[in-house]
């Protein structure tokens, strides 16, 4: 699992929206022009008392968005995409990009399975995707790439470009934090970085 060009924007307005409910915009402390940025002790205690409100009273977390290329295995992304709210996602397509080169194991997330099975799999599958190459018949080509499809394993990685609110990566970390799959420990980890992540674990 990977996690790159990550991009993050909209600390300035957020934080400035976050004073506006009491017309506080004097004692804004921050400085958002330099990288990274340098969040003052003033708004700092302020997001901390709204973040700890409650979803309702932080609503500034909303504002601030990150953009990240992920890969990760199909059966992570089902997993995944339970999250709707402060989330978007961009794709690699299968239907239009899987048979465009022979598969090998960088393809999959394969570190508990068995490397024989994994070759086996991978083998099967170029077969197929050779056949589907060599095929003129449209009806008979069809038919190779559904059975390619379907034979794929969950363990497949797919890239895809994703948008998250800092408030969906707050719920993300609170429901995911301890949980089975590894991939999530990634995940969690990745947050870590992000700047200020301390809005996100507070």
């Amino acid at each position: 699992m990977t996690f790159e060009k990550t991009s993050v924007a909209g600390f300035e307005p957020a934080f400035r929206g976050m004073r506006n409910p009491l017309n506080s915009w004097a004692k804004a402390d921050s400085v958002f022009d330099d990288n990274p940025i340098v969040v003052g002790p003033n708004d700092k205690d302020l997001a901390l008392r709204l973040i700890k409100a409650g979803p309702e009273h932080c609503k500034f977390l909303r504002q601030i968005i990150v953009w990240v290329d992920i890969t990760g295995s199909l059966y992570w992304w089902k997993e995944a995409d339970t999250y709707r709210a402060g989330v978007e996602k961009n794709s690699c397509s299968t239907m239009h990009k899987l048979m465009a080169r022979p598969l090998s194991e960088d393809d999959f997330e394969h570190d508990s399975m068995n490397n024989e099975y994994v070759r086996y799999v991978i083998d099967c599958l170029n077969t197929s995707m050779e056949a589907w190459k060599c095929e003129e018949d449209p009806e008979v080509k069809k038919e190779i790439w559904r059975s390619v499809i379907q034979g794929l394993p969950e363990s497949y990685l797919q890239k895809r470009t994703c948008m998250f609110s800092y408030a969906a990566l707050r719920n993300i970390i609170r429901q995911r934090t301890g949980h089975k799959l590894k991939e999530w420990h990634q995940f969690i980890e990745w947050c870590r970085t992000l700047p200020e992540s301390w809005m996100l674990f507070e």
